[in-house]
């Protein structure tokens, strides 16, 4: 009994908070967004909206020379549905421009 006390005290004071602290050290320590990826993400996400801008008149541009001419299903600008995580970045990303200025 005596063996045993000496391998479970130890692993209980010594061990568990180890690990313990161990692994918060690496949860800390784990890559995070930089300023220069929230900053690509952004002009990603400009050019995404320049683009679907574009598509949008090209579309439109066919439908005008051919009548049967019907547009991908995607997702459609006036929708709330297909836009709430869209709204959501955009609020981000404008209260970031406003803490920065």
């Amino acid at each position: 009994m005596d063996f045993d006390a000496v391998i479970i005290i130890p692993a209980i004071f010594i061990g568990l908070p180890w690990l313990v602290l161990h692994y918060m050290t690496k949860w800390k320590t784990a890559p995070t967004i930089t300023a220069d990826d929230e900053v690509l993400l952004e002009e990603l996400y400009n050019l995404a909206k320049r683009l679907d801008a574009r598509m949008e008149t090209v579309e439109r541009l066919v439908a005008t020379d051919d009548p049967e001419f019907t547009p991908a299903r995607r997702l459609i600008a006036d929708q709330e549905k297909d836009n709430q995580q869209l709204r959501e970045l955009e609020a981000l990303i404008a209260e970031k421009k406003g803490t920065r200025a």
